[in-house]
């Protein structure tokens, strides 16, 4: 049991300094973002892919260690947490401290991480908004209301009031 929760340790401690990296490309992109810069964006984006699937294979090893954990404690490992092993390691009290201490990390730089996202998220959603509206702007310019000249058949000659459509010339 020993050997399986220092490799736990360990492989938590892997996780751990990949959500650091994580965070700290997260807070990179918000002034990316804000800069409105797509070429960084999309390298910032793609070393996050990197580190996902770093932290992909890291998640695969932990869960292999907290199934043979749950068999180890005859627990189900879909019920088992940190915080049901922290108290199960009071006979080590170093090995207690270490799992606490990587626990209280990861709690932290995982709510780190939720906020700035959420903030980058709230970033690029308004950055779309703000495209669509120019967008509108744009299109509302071109469609100018007809006005209501007839022509021979009775019908709308479908000129715009405002609106004179230019074209480019090759003769000139």
């Amino acid at each position: 049991m020993a050997s399986i929760m220092v490799n736990l340790m360990d492989v938590l401690e892997k996780e751990q300094s990949l959500y650091d990296r994580l965070l700290e490309l997260s807070m990179q992109k918000t002034a990316i973002i804000i800069g409105g810069d797509v070429a960084a964006l999309t390298k910032i984006t793609d070393d996050e892919q990197e580190v996902v699937l770093s932290v992909n294979k890291l998640d695969k090893e932990r869960e292999s260690l907290m199934q043979e954990v749950a068999t180890v404690l005859n627990k189900d490992v879909q019920t088992l947490t940190l915080n049901q092993l922290i108290p199960v390691l009071n006979g080590r009290p170093e090995e207690q401290r270490r799992l606490s201490e990587i626990h209280g990390k990861l709690k932290v730089t995982t709510e780190q991480m939720r906020r700035v996202n959420d903030h980058n998220r709230e970033l690029i959603q308004a950055s779309l908004e703000m495209v669509q509206y120019n967008m509108n702007v744009v299109k509302s310019m071109k469609a100018a209301p007809e006005t209501a000249n007839y022509g021979r058949n009775a019908y709308g000659t479908g000129s715009q009031m405002g609106a004179v459509q230019k074209s480019f010339d090759t003769k000139q």
